[in-house]
């Protein structure tokens, strides 16, 4: 079924590949348009530390057996949605490398993939949206009022990343962390469900030298075209970080 039935609001779709800019992207573009912003790589994230914190084997049968128990919700919160697990706020262990290498594996499980979906189609019935992930603008709101599909080079890719985990970025480090990174597009572009791809009417912004503010102006400027201005009581300079994540 189209998103287009199972929604009544609006939905910007950010897509892209790790540490293109999504998530900050995404939180800047919601905070300024009034909008909520969900990433759809939490959710993921989530059954990925929900399954290394109780040992779960890593078979489609044990996730499919499992994964009916997790009760799954965002929470408001004054810096926006906050996921919780069973009650429990994961926090930073969300970001941390073991949940980073294991979350693409899991993001692949057929059940897993299915949860996250009707979690974000479900918030998507009375919420505007903001949402941000690998297959938004193509799987789960190919409906979307307005696809962007973020882009960078994996050496500054591999920098942000390194950044967000608190490494030093000398040259040995990044070159290691960008042939991880292209190991895990690979993955995503060419896994049987979903897999990373720009939607044919999504518009490509490539981040690599551009700073967040300009990028997030552009989105803007975009999401107004399509009838989105900023929502009565947000100040539209609202100011940003100027680093991507």
């Amino acid at each position: 079924m189209n998103d287009l039935a199972l929604r009544t609001r609006r939905v910007i779709a950010i897509d892209g590949p790790a540490a293109s800019g999504k998530s900050t992207t995404a939180a800047a573009v919601a905070d300024r348009l009034g909008f909520a912003h969900l990433n759809s790589g939490l959710l993921y994230r989530a059954f990925a530390w929900r399954t290394l914190r109780e040992g779960w084997d890593e078979t489609a049968e044990s996730y499919a057996s499992r994964i009916a128990g997790v009760a799954i919700e965002f929470r408001t919160a004054p810096d926006g949605l906050q996921l919780y697990i069973d009650g429990e706020s994961p926090g930073e262990a969300l970001h941390g490398r073991d949940v980073a290498a294991r979350v693409s594996a899991v993001a692949s499980v057929a059940c897993v993939r299915v949860a996250v979906f009707e979690q974000l189609r479900a918030a998507a019935g009375h919420l505007d949206l903001v949402c941000d992930g690998r297959d938004i603008g193509t799987t789960v709101f190919p409906g979307a009022d307005l696809k962007i599909y973020l882009v960078a080079d994996a050496s500054e890719r591999a920098r942000r990343r390194l950044l967000d985990f608190g490494d030093g970025t000398d040259e040995e480090k990044v070159i290691e962390e960008a042939e991880r990174l292209r190991r895990r597009d690979e993955a995503d572009a060419t896994r049987e469900l979903s897999p990373l791809r720009k939607a044919s009417d999504a518009i490509e912004i490539d981040t690599t030298s551009t700073s967040a503010p300009d990028v997030v102006d552009r989105i803007l400027a975009l999401a107004k075209q399509r009838g989105m201005p900023p929502r009565r009581g947000i100040d539209p300079r609202t100011p940003l970080d100027s680093n991507l994540r």
